[in-house]
C-alpha cells in the first residue's frame, strides 16, 4: 500500500477521541502481521482503546535500541465545523489531501506504514519501532500506558521522532501542558437574602482573576525564551459553569483552567501559587459566610515539556537528514516530552502544518507527504552504515 492508500484507510476510521480506536489499531496490527511483524497492544482501562507498539528488528534480529516513529491515532471532533467535503473520506484537491487527521497526524502514520516493506528489506544494523497511541488530543492519556509497558519489559530505544505537523521542519522544544478542574462549593439562598448564602460563582471569579494575575506576571516579567512563538508561560481559564436560577445564590461553580509552561519551569510551583491563594485568601473569607464551604482542585491530564539536546544523536541525525539547522520551539504540546521523560531522546518532525490542524477542511499537501517519505527512507538507510 502507498501512503495515499494508507491515508484513505486511516482517515476512514472515525477515531475522534470520544470513540474507540480499536478498529484502526487492529487493522494496522493485522497488516503488520502479514509482513511478519508482531505488535503488542496496550489497552485503556475500559479496553475500548489501545496503543500499538511494533518492532522491525535489525538484520541480526536485535530489537533493542534503534529509533521510534511515533504518532497518535485519535483526532478532534468535526462537530459544528463547515466542512466542504466528507471529513472521513480523503479528497484530493489542488495538490493536497483533505480529511480529518490528514495533517494531525495520520499523514505521518500512513507514510511510515507504507514504507514498512522497504524498511524490512534494508540491511539495518538497528531496529525501527512504530508507536501508535490513543487519546493524545485529550491530554496525552494513552502514551504513558504504552511507555510504562515498554519500561516494564525492558524495551530500549535510542531516539524518537514524533511526527506531529511541523512542515517537515525539526522542532526541538515545546511547552508542557497541565489541565486542572476546580469545584467551588458555597451555600444556596434566595437572592433577596444574600447574607444567608455563600456565592460560589463570585468566589470562582476571584480565583479566575488571580489565575489571570499570575499569567500577567509571567507575560510582563518572564522568564522568557524568544525561540518560542509565545515566549512565556501562559495560564488561561477555558470553561466555566454554575448557578441554577436568576434569583438563587449559586451553591456551586465549576471551571477548568490550564497552564503551558516553558521547559525548566516546574508545574508544581505554578499549581502551588493557585493553591496558596485558595488556602490563604479565599477559604477564610468563604468560611466566614459558610463554615462548610470548600474549593476542590483536581489535576487533569498533563504532558511534560520537551527540550531536546543538540548533542543527542536523534537531533543531529534529523538535522542532517532535513538540512534544517534552525532552532524551533512551539507552544503546543506533543508526546515527545513523555518519550524524553522516559529516557528516549526525542524531536518533533512531521508532514503538514499545525495551522490547519483541528480546523474544518484540514489537509496535508501531497508534497509534504513526499518529503516525509524521503526523510523516513534516509533515516532507515542511516541505520545500514
Amino acid at each position: 500500500m502507498t501512503p495515499k492508500d494508507w491515508l484513505h484507510t486511516l482517515v476512514a476510521f472515525d477515531t475522534t477521541s470520544r470513540n474507540s480506536n480499536l478498529a484502526l489499531i487492529e487493522t494496522v496490527r493485522d497488516a503488520l502481521a502479514r509482513q511478519g511483524v508482531a505488535s503488542s497492544l496496550h489497552y485503556s482501562k475500559e479496553r475500548n482503546k489501545a496503543n500499538l507498539f511494533a518492532t522491525l528488528p535489525a538484520a541480526n534480529g536485535n530489537t533493542q535500541g534503534g529509533i521510534v516513529l511515533s504518532g497518535h491515532t485519535d483526532v478532534v471532533p468535526v462537530d459544528g465545523q463547515d466542512w466542504h467535503t466528507d471529513p472521513f473520506t480523503v479528497t484530493e484537491k489542488d495538490g493536497a489531501w483533505y480529511g480529518r487527521g490528514t495533517a494531525d497526524m495520520k499523514g505521518f502514520i500512513a507514510t511510515a506504514l507504507a514504507l514498512v516493506p522497504d524498511f524490512l528489506a534494508l540491511p539495518r544494523q538497528q531496529p525501527l519501532h512504530l508507536a501508535l497511541s490513543y487519546d493524545e488530543e485529550v491530554g496525552c492519556i494513552g502514551a504513558p500506558v504504552m511507555l510504562q509497558e515498554l519500561l516494564a519489559r525492558g524495551q530500549q530505544a535510542d531516539g524518537c521522532v514524533v511526527g506531529e505537523p511541523t512542515g517537515m521542519q525539526v522542532v526541538v522544544a515545546h511547552k508542557g501542558v497541565n489541565l486542572f478542574h476546580c469545584h467551588v462549593h458555597g451555600k444556596a439562598a434566595h437572592s433577596s437574602l444574600t447574607p444567608q448564602g455563600c456565592n460560589a460563582i463570585e468566589y470562582a471569579a476571584m480565583l479566575i482573576c488571580r489565575i489571570r494575575e499570575i499569567a500577567e506576571h509571567f507575560k510582563q516579567h518572564g522568564p522568557y525564551d524568544q525561540a518560542f512563538d509565545v515566549p512565556f508561560t501562559t495560564m488561561t481559564t477555558n470553561m466555566i459553569g454554575g448557578g441554577i436560577a436568576l434569583n438563587t445564590i449559586p451553591e456551586r461553580c465549576e471551571f477548568s483552567y490550564e497552564f503551558r509552561n516553558l521547559p525548566g519551569l516546574q508545574p508544581k510551583a505554578l499549581a502551588a501559587q493557585v493553591e496558596q491563594y485558595v488556602q490563604d485568601v479565599l477559604l477564610p473569607r468563604m468560611r466566614q459566610e459558610y463554615d462548610s464551604a470548600r474549593i476542590d482542585i483536581t489535576t487533569g491530564a498533563s504532558a511534560p515539556a520537551l527540550e531536546a539536546s543538540e548533542q543527542e544523536a536523534i537531533t543531529a541525525l534529523s538535522r542532517a537528514l532535513t538540512q534544517d539547522h534552525a532552532v524551533r520551539k512551539v507552544a503546543y504540546g506533543t508526546e515527545a516530552g513523555l518519550f524524553q521523560q522516559a529516557g528516549i531522546p526525542s524531536i518533533v518532525c512531521g508532514p503538514g502544518h499545525i495551522q490547519v490542524a483541528h480546523k474544518a477542511n484540514e489537509y496535508v499537501e501531497i508534497a509534504q507527504i513526499e518529503t516525509c517519505e524521503r526523510f523516513l527512507r534516509k533515516l532507515a538507510q542511516s541505520q545500514c552504515a
